[in-house]
């Protein structure tokens, strides 16, 4: 038994739990466990009941606002459970700080994380709040309203009901954004030779409308992986990457990355596959498999969302991700999507209909694999090949896209993507 960010061990009752405390409350339900030392043995309390009282005296003296919370005593090993739920009046200060939980420890949250903390409090979105510069203008998102919505004028009216300003207050922080000028970075896409230190070109858009964003990326995408070909009398039209998933995976970047953060939305282009990487991880509330399987649609950015829905520019409210699946269904490699705390990375590969570019022993492990996933052992035993020989194999094919790795230690299994 160890510490983790939702697990932690008190030996005795001291301030020191507070922090956890204000951390729980900001960012996830979790429990602190007094009368454990760090290793995970189990010592107890003296007086349990007493120590009960002083816990949620600290608690009530020194959280502000007061979370909700509850303790428990095994009446066995004398080991008091604090459980502390996830507010919703965040942030939760401690001593005039916020914390958050590192892997296993209690941290304050910077700048950023405070405003967030604030907003979540508030229910705002960063796109809501009211921007510091008002002097915009919206040539190029008139353009698009005029041609998507047939409307003769992009008026003071509408701009209140896309929820670009508010009266009395002025523009908000999403008009800025899809204003022909704003502050904020943009997108900085490269395109790479035989290696990322050979650059073919290189274009960075910055503090324009999103929708500049949108359309000079799909201009830079058709140039290198759509292609047409004569064959008779007729002309026919390719796509090396489907221009479905490259619309999606860039309306993804810019509807959900955190616009607080000031770094560019990456988009790099190789000759077999394009990553796009957009600062920010997931929304609050938003687990991985629930990202990924569109089962539940949390916008960070819920105006520019509205703003793309209505350009047409994304179909429906989590459906993204699906539809970038989709778009590979036919295609040995598949899509990858790397979800840290700071960021999301898309990786669409070049499509692959068939497995022509594997070779023999390659083709081998990749059919024992056709129906279920495998340890690296059961792989050896089903080829004959050495046990080296099977993991750089392995570790090919999932660098390249072809199987996922799944565990890890002895727990690792490989399967097809």
């Amino acid at each position: 038994m160890r510490e983790t960010k939702s697990l932690e061990f008190k030996e005795s009752v001291t301030n020191t739990f507070l922090k956890t405390v204000s951390a729980y409350a900001n960012y996830g339900t979790g429990i602190i466990q007094f009368g454990i030392k760090d290793n995970g043995e189990v010592v107890g309390i003296d007086n349990p009941k007493e120590a009960c009282l002083s816990i949620e005296n600290k608690i009530n003296d020194s959280i502000t606002p007061i979370p909700k919370f509850n303790l428990d005593i095994d009446e066995t090993t004398n080991v008091i459970t604090l459980t502390v739920e996830k507010g919703k009046d965040t942030p939760y200060f401690y001593n005039g700080k916020s914390y958050r939980r590192g892997d296993s420890a209690s941290i304050p949250v910077d700048t950023i994380e405070l405003k967030r903390l604030v907003m979540e409090g508030e229910n705002l979105s960063f796109d809501s709040l009211v921007s510091k510069r008002q002097d915009l203008q919206f040539t190029v998102l008139e353009d698009a309203c005029k041609s998507i919505m047939g409307i003769s004028a992009l008026t003071r009216d509408l701009l209140i009901t896309l929820e670009l300003y508010r009266m009395n207050e002025g523009y908000t922080i999403a008009g800025e954004l899809l204003a022909d000028k704003n502050s904020f970075p943009g997108i900085d896409m490269a395109r790479f030779g035989e290696s990322i230190s050979v650059f073919l070109e290189r274009n960075t858009i910055e503090h324009t409308s999103l929708l500049n964003y949108y359309n000079e990326a799909l201009i830079m995408y058709r140039r290198y992986y759509q292609y047409s070909e004569i064959k008779g009398s007729s002309r026919n039209q390719y796509e090396r990457i489907p221009e479905t998933a490259f619309r999606e995976a860039i309306a993804n970047a810019l509807v959900h990355r955190a616009w607080d953060i000031p770094a560019h939305t990456k988009i790099s282009m190789f000759a077999d596959y394009i990553e796009i990487v957009s600062p920010g991880g997931l929304p609050k509330g938003l687990g991985k498999s629930q990202y990924l399987e569109g089962q539940i649609s949390i916008l960070r950015n819920p105006i520019i969302g509205n703003v793309f829905f209505r350009l047409d520019i994304i179909e429906r409210y989590g459906t993204g991700i699906q539809r970038i699946q989709e778009a590979y269904r036919n295609s040995v490699i598949k899509p990858q999507f790397d979800i840290s705390e700071n960021s999301i990375k898309i990786i669409l590969p070049v499509i692959e209909e068939n497995l022509d570019k594997l070779t023999a022993d390659e083709k081998k492990i990749y059919d024992v694999l056709q129906f279920k996933a495998l340890s690296s052992g059961k792989i050896v035993e089903y080829t004959g090949f050495g046990k080296t020989k099977v993991l750089q194999i392995v570790n090919k094919l999932v660098k390249s896209g072809f199987l996922r790795k799944q565990g890890s230690g002895r727990g690792t299994t490989y399967i097809i993507k």
